[in-house]
């Protein structure tokens, strides 16, 4: 006899009780569902009491502006100087550029004439720009380009760097003022401030435009799902009112967490897609208990029993899998984890709660508005041929397609294994009139790229010994090594702290500046500064990007353990089996590495750029492929648990293994290929929107979502479950205390 089989106990039927000796006691989901049933009017109102309770926490709260730090050494350095009270310059350059051949700076009164308009209007502005340098003041020659065509008006921006992005905006409209009143110059401004807000524009640009395409896309796809349009409309209600209470209630974190436009959107379709897949499972399951012959609310119990059951074990499994971006330390994976649970939590609580509710309310009224010819079909879903075809082959030769599934979806994966991670340049779209602004100003002023910024604290930074220690970097800086000239330093908090600047080798991006920073800290500083006995740190763009990218990296092994683990966990309590929980992670990972190397082989290798609208920078935004991780590991698990509830519940009904895992995936294949539909077309959203990582997202969750729909679960998934057969259901003694009942 086969050990893991035997070992697998087989519950008998349980022994008739009296009633009046002990009543039966509902399972907690459908006790639940069933109370909101029964007191539907407390149940709606209780749901809009929270949506307006949210509304009113978002307006009273508002969303503040907190700077969003980078990991590591170079995020120790930021740390140390808001500690002490010092904001970094947010620098932004004016460039007057003549448009006339062979006219110059020096011959060309207009163009002067500009550069004091310019400095005059910003002059007036104090709370927009301070430190105003001309090309016309005392050191002016070096603003002016070699070829004499253009010139810059240099300042910085006061206050805070979280707020600059507003602070900016005079400064901007008083550049306008001018370029409009000499269309015969080029007028323009660039920098941090001001591509800052130009981002910002674009993400809330690309969150209303999402808005706008994705309510109606998806009522469309409902629509032609169920066949009447109250039915299409009770998902989207549910998936627009718990992303909008997630997005208000965000204001609540973003009190102490970086939680800006990105986790907005990226709120908004998480719960859009989970909020109407999860009602989706539920109302399909009611109609099709009510087409059975049950009644109104036997109906709704019995697909809180089964669907409502399957919700909960895939929204705690999405959860858990996002809070395993917590582990990065990453401040903006906080914002966007914490962001994404909530959505996903109250997704989970409406479809048990409000949904009940209101398919108590409407009853029989559900069906009406139906449309022509789709309408005219019934709420039972008969099980997919073609689906049953396919599994039915897949059963009898498990071996052989499950080999040539799992070989494709490996030579889909394997570019992966080459991936970069890294920032752009310009992180911003290409388009953006402030991005063409700093390639021109680049392309007239030649420079190396911004330089790193020793952060450095103690005693006696005044002294003699520190003097000599910056002294030394600038003679190593003359020898064209790794760090070059000119070096300088400056001290900042009354003289408790200096920021040191180093110009690095390379262009600021590549692996020479990456070496440059390396050597940099791991034995310049060592031998200067780390003789003295003072503290320091190295941040600054190069430092920042990769310590993120490193600390990221480093974390990766660690985040996938921990979800992984837990996910088992959870699946293991929902289907009381220690082989079913191996196999769905197993394949999660397979398609989560498919989608890495898709999202490589196009934005990495710079493919399809004209059909996507970016700019490839031959690597990708180091975030993207972790965030990608968590999210597609927890929503795959919709399918999943799903369809393995479906085949769980006819095994427990007396199907062999092979029998149920056909027919469940067949029965299922309706509900799950609508759901499937849905969630790729609000995912490819984020391929129109402006930023390029969220394209990334857009194809990768996409991909995945279709891959995770077709590949593994008409043939993996069977292929699977076949060749284990009744191991699928394995389950040790000493685990037999779990709750639940087994196969």
């Amino acid at each position: 006899m086969d050990p893991l089989r035997s070992a697998a106990p087989y519950e008998a039927p349980p022994a008739k009780v009296s009633q009046s000796r002990r009543r039966t006691r509902a399972p907690a989901v459908e006790a639940i569902a069933g109370w909101s049933a029964r007191h539907r009017k407390i149940a709606i109102l209780g749901w809009l009491a929270l949506v307006a309770v949210a509304y009113v926490i978002g307006q009273l709260l508002g969303s503040p502006s907190l700077q969003q730090n980078d990991l590591g050494q170079a995020g120790q350095a930021e740390q140390t100087l808001q500690r002490l009270g010092v904001a970094a310059p947010s620098s932004e350059e004016v460039l007057i550029q003549v448009r006339t051949p062979g006219a110059t700076f020096a011959t060309d009164p207009a163009m002067r004439q500009v550069v004091n308009q310019v400095t005059a209007a910003l002059s007036r502005l104090p709370g927009a720009a301070s430190g105003i340098r001309s090309p016309l003041g005392p050191g002016g020659q070096a603003l002016v380009s070699a070829n004499g065509r253009s010139a810059l008006v240099t300042f910085t921006v006061p206050g805070p760097a979280a707020d600059v992005t507003t602070a900016v905006t005079p400064a901007l409209s008083a550049v306008a003022a001018v370029q409009a009143a000499h269309p015969g110059l080029l007028v323009a401004e660039a920098g941090d401030a001001s591509l800052g807000q130009a981002v910002n524009n674009q993400v809330s640009s690309d969150f209303g435009k999402a808005t706008e395409t994705s309510l109606p896309l998806t009522l469309i796809l409902l629509a032609g799902v169920f066949g009447t349009l109250v039915a299409a409309s009770i998902p989207v209600l549910l998936a627009l009112t718990s992303a909008l209470t997630a997005t208000w209630l965000l204001a609540i974190p973003g009190h102490w967490l970086p939680v800006g436009s990105q986790t907005s959107t990226v709120v908004l379709l998480v719960g859009m897609a989970v909020g109407i897949d999860y009602s989706l499972f539920f109302l399909r399951r009611q109609r099709e208990e009510r087409a059975r012959g049950a009644g109104l609310h036997q109906a709704i119990t019995a697909a809180a029993g089964t669907s409502g059951r399957a919700i909960v074990v895939s929204g705690l499994t999405v959860m858990t899998a996002l809070a395993g971006l917590f582990l990065t330390g990453y401040s903006l994976f906080s914002g966007m984890a914490i962001g994404a649970i909530v959505v996903v939590g109250i997704a989970v609580a409406g479809s048990l709660t409000v949904l009940p509710a209101l398919l108590s309310l409407l009853g029989d009224r559900v069906d009406k508005g139906r449309i022509p010819f789709i309408g005219r079909r019934r709420a039972e879903a008969a099980p997919s041929r073609v689906w049953a075809a396919l599994v039915r082959r897949v059963v009898r030769r498990p071996l052989v397609w499950g080999g040539a599934a799992t070989i494709v979806m490996l030579a889909v994966a394997a570019p992966a294994l080459g991936i970069r991670l890294a920032y752009p340049a310009i992180d911003a779209p290409a388009d953006l009139p402030v991005v063409s602004t700093i390639e021109t100003i680049q392309a007239a002023f030649p420079q190396s790229p911004a330089p790193a910024e020793v952060v450095v604290t103690g005693q006696h930074l005044a002294g003699p010994a520190v003097t000599s220690a910056i002294g030394e970097l600038g003679k190593l800086a003359a020898t064209g090594g790794p760090i070059r000239k000119p070096v300088t330093a400056r001290a900042v908090a009354d003289g408790r702290a200096l920021i040191v600047t180093v110009p690095l080798a390379g262009n600021g991006g590549d692996s020479a500046s990456y070496a440059a920073l390396d050597d940099l800290r791991d034995h310049i500083l060592p031998q200067t500064f780390g003789r003295i006995g003072v503290t320091y740190a190295v941040a600054g763009d190069t430092a920042g990007n990769h310590d993120t990218a490193s600390q990221l990296s480093s974390r990766t092994p660690l985040v996938l353990a921990a979800v992984a683990a837990v996910a088992f966990c959870l699946l293991l309590l929902g289907f009381r089996s220690l082989v079913l929980p191996l196999i769905s992670i197993a394949l999660n990972f397979l398609s989560v590495a498919a989608a890495f190397g898709l999202i490589t082989v196009i934005f990495q290798d710079g493919r399809l750029q004209g059909v996507l609208g970016y700019t490839g920078f031959g690597a990708i935004t180091p975030w993207v492929p972790l965030f990608l991780f968590t999210f597609l590991f927890g929503i795959s698990m919709d399918y999943h648990v799903f369809i393995l509830s479906r085949i769980r519940e006819l095994r427990r009904r007396g199907e062999s293994t092979a029998g149920a895992v056909t027919a469940g995936i067949a029965g299922s294949a309706g509900v799950v290929t609508s759901a499937a539909v849905i969630m790729m077309a609000v995912f490819s959203i984020f391929i129109g929107m402006g930023l390029v990582e969220l394209k990334m997202l857009g194809v990768g969750l996409a991909a995945a979502v279709l891959l995770d729909a077709t590949i593994v679960r008409g043939v993996l998934l069977p292929a699977a479950m076949t060749l284990l057969g009744d191991r699928c259901w394995y389950l040790p003694r000493w685990l037999s205390w779990l709750p639940g009942r087994v196969a």
